[in-house]
Parts: structure tokens; sequence; C-alpha cells
């Protein structure tokens, strides 16, 4: 299997110039030494973005008016949703039971057709639509176009810290750890290395990575994670990029996720989603080493900050 080359990403960044914001690097919470990549300034609040813009604009004019199609539950649904209508494409969007509702409303609001389907055949389930309906299916991670996409967050990194020496991301199904890792190549000679987060209840990254091959966690075992956007598994893919390019993973409790959260809203003035802390979850617990002064050299990526509005009150106010 072919890996996405930095020149992919370099070449989605200049595609999503103009369609996608350039998000700055802001202070993490006092005291903490590193900087925080707030991906949730993105119009549709999430990462997702990036990939799902560069895919679209990848498509050729028939595909465009036959529409897309993917699964999600919530942050590439709307990422989707919205790269399609600027392209004037049809969306259809097949979401897994038991999504949050905001993430769904979303998806709707930005005219996509919700399709609501099991969580273990969601996959199947847009495929088939693919075939019977003729759509272009655009992959949550598993897709090369997504994947520089994704990629484009690692480039503006290097750009915007020449001192970075550390990126942190969270993983879910590896397309930004896949992205970011293979942007962090662009750096030469010094090497930035790239650590992916899970948390622990979703592990399967963490473990695939540990026995050599992909490993699939069932949805009842996942889905006990407050962080609803990681609970997919790496592709065939993604896995290839990660064993090859991301230089280590940990993982997170569900008490330092959602301490994250708090600690992001109150120290940083930062909305995440549980997904979109777990990179600086892991920092807050000492999972990762910084360089004690030099915030610039550490960058935790805060994916997204599409929270559902009870569970991101209460975790506020616990923080």
């Amino acid at each position: 299997m072919e890996l996405v080359t930095a020149d992919d990403v370099r070449a989605a960044a200049t595609r999503l110039q103009g369609h996608v914001v350039r998000t700055p690097l802001t202070a993490g919470p006092p005291g903490a030494d590193f900087l925080l990549k707030p991906e949730s300034l993105q119009a549709t609040g999430a990462f997702k973005i990036r990939g799902a813009t560069n895919a679209v604009a990848l498509l050729g004019p028939g595909q465009r008016r036959s529409g897309v199609v993917t699964h999600s539950s919530g942050n590439h649904g709307q990422a989707l949703a919205l790269a399609a209508a600027r392209h004037g494409a049809p969306c259809t969007v097949v979401v897994p039971e038991g999504a949050p509702e905001v993430k769904v409303d979303r998806i709707r609001a930005l005219g996509a057709r919700v399709v609501m389907a099991p969580p273990r055949e969601r996959e199947a389930v847009a495929g088939e639509l693919a075939r019977t309906e003729g759509l272009a299916l655009i992959p949550p991670f598993d897709d090369p176009d997504v994947i520089a996409g994704q990629g484009t967050v690692g480039l503006e990194i290097l750009e915007q810290s020449p001192e970075v020496t550390t990126v942190v991301v969270p993983v879910g199904g590896g397309g930004l750890a896949s992205g970011v890792s293979t942007a962090a190549w662009t750096v030469h000679p010094r090497r930035v290395r790239v650590i992916g987060v899970e948390p622990e209840l979703a592990a399967d990254a963490a473990e695939s990575l540990s026995v050599g091959h992909p490993v699939t966690w069932p949805p009842e075992r996942t889905g006990r994670t407050m962080a609803d956007g990681v609970r997919v598994g790496l592709s065939e893919r993604t896995f290839a990029h990660l064993a090859a390019r991301l230089d280590g993973i940990v993982t997170v409790t569900e008490d330092e996720i959602a301490r994250a959260v708090g600690v992001l809203a109150h120290g940083a003035r930062v909305v995440a989603e549980p997904s979109g802390a777990l990179a600086a979850a892991a920092l807050l617990a000492g999972r990762i080493d910084t360089v004690p002064g030099r915030p610039e050299a550490t960058v935790a990526v805060v994916s997204g900050g599409n929270a559902d509005p009870g569970l991101f009150a209460r975790l506020v106010a616990q923080g």
C-alpha cells in the first residue's frame, strides 16, 4: 500500500487555501509547557473539514453532480456536508444510532441527508448507497485524499512554531495522526516526533501497534468512553501510516479526559469535546514529556469542539 507523501500534504494545503481556517497556536492552561492548536475554530468545529474539502475538491464534475456519501458519528459528516454544499454536490451521511444529537442536527442543518444505522453496519450501509445510487464514497479516514488534507494541521504547526519538537494528536480512525506524522517528515534535518493519544476504554490503535496488525474492538467496548469521536478503529491504510511514522501512543483515563475538558475551558478559554481534549489530557497527566519553560516546543492538537451541551456543562462545572 502506498503511503501519503509530504508532497500530497503540501498540495492539499494549496487546495485548501481560502476554504478552511488556518487555526492559530494559542497558550495552554496557566503553567502548562505546551501550546494548543484549536481546530475547534473551524467552521464545522473540527479538523475534519480539511480532509473532506480536499477529497471533494479532487472529484470530477460528474461525481460532484451525482453526490457523495460517508459514514460518520458527526464531525466528518458535518465537514463533508459543508464541503459538498460549497461545491454544489448532494451529500448523504450514514450516522450510527446513538450519536450525539447536537452533531446529527448540525449535519442536517448543512443540507445533508441523514441515514441512521446500527454502529456495526454504518460502513456497509454507506457502501451500499454508493453502489446503488452512484455516489462517491468519501470515508472519514480510510482515504489518501482525506489523510493528506488532515496532514495540513501538522504542516501549519511546523510553520507556526519553528521550535516545535513534539506534536500530540488524538487517535480514532487514525486519519489525523497519519497526516500529521506524514507532515512531520517535511522537517529536515531536525526531527519532530508525533505522539498519539487514545482513551483507555477505546485503545484499539495502541493494541494494534503493539501486536503489529489492526485489531478491532466491538462497539459495545469502545462505547464506554465519553470520547465518542474516537470510538472507531484503524483501517489497514491508517495502520500502515502509523506503524511507519507515529513515534508513540499513550492512553488516558475517563477522569483525565473530563479534567482536560474543564481545564481547557477555564484555563485556556478553549471549547473541546472529549475527543478533542485527548492530547491535552495526556500532557496534563504527565504521560508525555515536555520541555520546561519552552511551551513552543510541544503542541497539543484540540481536534474538535462539538461537545454535547449537557455533558460539556457537567465537565466544566467539575473543573
